[in-house]
This record gives structure tokens, C-alpha cells and sequence, in this order.
């Protein structure tokens, strides 16, 4: 691997860790602050939401301002909206206005987009071989913020305020303050015209070809699934993520174990990350993302079990080991099957449809678990019930590639 590469994988996993560390935070506090200011239990998680659907509409917009300037550029615009839409939300928090906090919930979301192409830079100039371990070099640095954020939450949470979460939020603008100072370490990368990855002959020697339509490119099949399966990945980690620590409030734990639960749960997503790159080198992303999707129905088999603590625990950090097998497969398989001139829309879209469905996974958590039935138990049963059929898809999405795949190695 390349210097420069290794230099701007470096800073983007200290940007995952430190920067990052408000991901976590949002998960925690969304849900109860959203309890908190909304009129309607029902819309609790509409906050949680929000942030998605601002990183869903800010996808496409910062990845082809990546595309046509710089990826560092793209990630600082990202960095200040996050600062912008922090400074809103604790002002909502302080106002008592759940209208302002949903604002600054959806300007955050920028933030969230930009974080998401951290994974998608480090890949930039990078040989195929290496790919999968330098998205998950980056993640790796996730670990870091599974820690840092519920930390900063329980001590936030220690200290005396007449305003409940004000603190909290006011440590996320000072993390958001940190951003262009870190991400300035991120050193502009011009794409190589060499990285092919696995498209066909015909494609490589086809040198007019490099820009394609997107409705071209997403009739690979191998395309079509890695979005498939991003999706659902992060959909499914993020219904039953956003809903639990309300589950786990509302089955009479306290705040304080809902967010050890979640950190848990985020030290899962992201500590496989030293280890999955290696895994998909040796196995193939096929088989990774379908050992991920695996561990989704074992985490929703164990919640059936019950409502103790321990279900919660174990329940929730199979859910992170098996999002990190499904997101990197995806995102490996994704980067290897598109030409390096096409990413600024091929990596726009996908992440415009995985956060669309995130954003509708998060809205349907917050009504599954708090009005589909009359008790947190009932109602967390329910999120798990949604999210089966999800997983088992993708199952189905796999197969049917690795049999399309199987039936043209057969014919050659």
C-alpha cells in the first residue's frame, strides 16, 4: 500500500474515533430527548430519523462535490453542518422546542453522510486487494468512539443541569469543533485510471465507457446486491439499535445501562473491524456478508428469548459483529465493480438509498416499539419480528448471485 494512502487511512480512522464519538451519542440521547420535548411518545425517535433522512438528502450532494473537487472538501462542508446542526439542537434542548431540535437533528445529518464516505476515501487509489482492509482500517477506528461517546454521555449526564441532555449536546459542538483541524490531515488523492476492480473484459477495454448511466451501472447484478445488502445491513442494525435503549428503559433498567447496552453494541460493530478486511481477502464478500446476515438472525432469535439484561447485551452486540461483516462485504463489493471516474455517482446513490431506508427503519422503530402494543416488551418483540424478513432477503439476494455468477463460470 501506498504512503499516501497509509497516511490518509490514518487520519480518517482518527477522524472515525474522535469525530465519530457523536454517532453513538445521537443513538443514546435521540430516543429520550425526543421523549422528552415531543408531545407524543410516538414520535420519540422522530429525531433519530431526521438526522438520517438529512444524511440521506446530503449523500449525493457531498459526493459529487467529491467528485468535482476534493474528497477533503466534501468531508469539511460535511464537518461544519454537523457543527451548525449540534448548535441547533442544544439550543432546542434549551429552548424546550422539539421543533428546533428536529432541525438541528436533520442539518446534522450532513455530518453523518460525510462520515459515511470515510470508508469510500480510503479506498481512493487503493489496489482491490487492498480495499477491504483499508475500509476496515478506518471502521476500526469506530472502536475508539464506541468507547468515547456513552462516556461522555454518562459523565454529561452526572453533571448538574436545570435542562436535561443540554450538556450532553454542548459536547458534541465541541467535538464537531475539532473536525476541519483533524480531517486537514486528509491529503487530496487524484483517482487512479488503473483500479478496475472486476468489471468485465469488454469494460476494460472499452476506454468511452468509464462514465456510465446509473441506470446502466445498476443493472450489474453484483451492484444491485452490495446495495441490497447495505441497505438492509444497515437498516435492520439500526431498527432495533434506535429502539433499544427505550426497550431497555422501558423493561425498568436505567439510563445509564441502556447506554453501556449501546456502547456494547457499538465496541461490536466496529472491533471486528481489525480482523474483517483480512476475512474478506481470505473468503470473498459473499461469504462475509452472508455470515453477517446470519448473525442478524441469531441476535433476533436471542431477544425472543426474553427481556433480561443479558438478552439485551448479547442480543445487540451480535447485531454489531454482524453489521460489520455485511456493511465492509457490501461496501468492498461495491468499490471493486465500478470504474474510479463513475464514484462520485455510484457512491452518492448507494448511500442516498442506504440512508433512505435507515431513515424509514428509524421511523418505523420508534412506532413499532412505543404504539404497536401496550408494553415495551410487546413492542420490542415486534421490532425484531420487522426485521427477519429483511435479513432473510438478503439471504435469498446472495444466493441467487452466487447461482447467476456459478451459471456464467459454467458457460465459459
Amino acid at each position: 500500500m501506498k504512503p499516501e494512502n497509509q497516511r490518509n487511512i490514518l487520519a480518517l480512522a482518527t477522524a472515525q474515533a474522535i469525530l465519530g464519538s457523536q454517532m453513538p451519542m445521537y443513538i443514546i440521547l435521540g430516543g429520550l430527548v425526543g421523549q422528552s420535548l415531543a408531545s407524543n411518545v410516538c414520535y420519540a425517535t422522530i429525531p433519530i430519523s431526521l438526522l438520517i433522512v438529512g444524511s440521506m438528502v446530503s449523500s449525493p450532494i457531498l459526493s459529487n462535490l467529491m467528485q468535482s473537487t476534493t474528497r477533503r472538501l466534501g468531508l469539511v462542508v460535511g464537518n461544519l453542518a454537523g457543527l451548525i446542526g449540534s448548535l441547533t439542537s442544544f439550543l432546542g434542548i434549551f429552548l424546550r422546542s422539539f421543533e428546533l431540535f428536529l432541525l438541528g437533528s436533520f442539518v446534522s445529518g450532513a455530518y453523518m453522510a460525510s462520515q459515511a464516505f470515510y470508508r469510500f476515501t480510503a479506498t481512493d487509489d487503493c489496489e482491490d486487494r487492498f480495499k477491504a482492509r483499508a475500509i476496515s482500517t478506518v471502521l476500526s477506528g469506530g472502536l475508539i468512539a464506541a468507547i468515547l461517546g456513552p462516556f461522555i454521555v454518562k459523565i454529561s449526564l452526572n453533571l448538574n443541569s436545570s435542562v436535561p441532555f443540554l450538556y450532553s449536546y454542548l459536547a458534541i459542538v465541541i467535538l464537531n469543533c475539532l473536525g476541519p483541524f483533524i480531517l486537514s490531515y486528509v491529503k487530496p488523492i487524484p483517482p487512479s485510471k488503473s483500479s478496475m476492480g472486476n468489471l468485465n473484459d469488454n469494460d476494460k477495454s472499452n476506454r468511452t465507457n468509464l462514465n456510465r448511466p446509473l441506470a446502466t451501472i445498476f443493472k450489474s447484478p453484483v451492484i444491485f446486491v452490495s446495495t441490497i445488502c447495505s441497505m438492509i445491513a444497515y437498516g435492520v442494525m439500526n431498527l432495533i439499535m434506535t429502539s433499544s435503549p427505550i426497550a431497555i428503559v422501558g423493561c425498568g433498567f436505567g439510563t445509564n445501562q441502556a447506554a453501556n447496552v449501546v456502547s456494547a453494541h457499538a465496541l461490536a460493530m466496529f472491533a471486528p473491524s481489525f480482523v474483517t478486511g483480512k476475512l474478506v481477502e481470505k473468503y470473498g464478500e459473499k461469504s462475509i456478508i452472508s455470515t453477517g446476515m446470519i448473525l442478524f438472525l441469531l441476535a433476533v432469535l436471542i431477544a425472543y428469548q426474553g427481556v433480561d439484561i443479558s438478552n439485551f447485551y448479547i442480543s445487540l452486540i451480535l447485531i454489531g459483529i454482524g453489521w460489520n461483516f455485511s456493511f465492509i462485504g457490501s461496501t468492498s463489493l461495491l468499490t471493486k465493480n465500478h470504474y474510479p471516474s463513475e464514484k462520485g455517482k455510484v457512491q452518492g446513490i448507494n448511500d442516498f438509498f442506504v440512508f433512505g431506508f435507515v431513515a424509514l427503519s428509524s421511523v418505523t422503530s420508534g412506532w413499532l416499539m412505543n404504539c404497536s402494543s401496550n408494553s415495551s416488551q410487546l413492542g420490542w418483540e415486534v421490532v425484531n419480528l420487522t426485521a427477519t424478513p429483511l435479513v432473510i432477503f438478503a439471504l435469498i439476494s446472495l444466493v441467487c448471485l452466487w447461482i447467476a455468477n456459478h451459471s456464467k463460470l459454467r458457460k465459459i
